[in-house]
């Protein structure tokens, strides 16, 4: 009797074990201010070019922990800031484009959710804005990847302008840093090329996207290796 009953406490505390299964994931946030693709203009005027920008954002699900970034697209520098709320008040640089997203978390779970991204300009002395730096899809940076068959890598990139007049993007390519030639002007409508690699060649390239007033923005140089 004593061994029956044994076994049946050891069943049930092994059919206990993993029942509730793996904590629920968090769920990516939706991003309500600054909006996309705008001008921010309710910032605080803190003056030596700083406005304090308030970034909110809707609670998402199974999420006790927000990290926000932001990245003036300037300088590439990053802020970063975690918190339980959802909504943040961050002192930045005014007349320049900025990136910004919500990564959600848990401390349950390993998992983790990053919202969209949405491009704004922080108000400034400017009356005309120039395109936000073209956002690379592919290939990432530092990435490896695989030409095609025809021996060709596709580049791609995703343009956006709050006055919505871009009219062409110039890409640079080489296999020497910094690409200093043009490969080709494309117009509004195109956001990609295809480019003749070889087997163990880094290549480099960037986007300068123009509109139609001559502003200009670049992303910078990006690289990937080709096998």
């Amino acid at each position: 009797m004593k061994k029956y009953l044994l076994f049946l406490m050891v069943a049930l505390v092994g059919c206990g074990k993993g029942d509730d299964g793996p904590p629920p994931a968090p769920e990516g946030a939706v991003l309500t201010f600054p909006l996309q693709n705008s001008e921010c203009t309710t910032g605080i005027d803190l003056g030596n070019n700083l406005s304090q920008v308030t970034f909110q954002w809707e609670a998402s699900k199974n999420t006790n922990l927000y990290t926000l970034t932001v990245i003036n697209l300037n300088t590439n520098i990053p802020l970063a800031v975690a918190t339980a709320s959802t909504s943040v008040a961050l002192a930045i640089e005014k007349g320049a484009p900025f990136l910004w997203n919500v990564l959600s978390s848990n401390n349950d779970s390993d998992a983790t959710a990053t919202s969209g991204n949405n491009l704004f300009y922080n108000a400034g002395a400017l009356t005309s804005f120039p395109p936000f730096p073209a956002q690379i899809i592919t290939p990432k940076s530092g990435s490896t990847v695989q030409m095609g068959q025809t021996g060709e890598v596709v580049l791609s990139w995703s343009g956006t302008d709050i006055e919505n007049d871009i009219e062409s993007y110039e890409v640079y390519f080489s296999d020497e840093n910094p690409p200093s030639d043009i490969l080709v002007t494309l117009n509004n409508t195109t956001e990609q090329t295809s480019v003749v690699v070889a087997n163990g060649t880094t290549y480099y390239w960037r986007v300068i996207t123009i509109d139609a007033k001559g502003n200009s923005s670049d992303t910078g140089i990006y690289d990937f290796k080709v096998y």
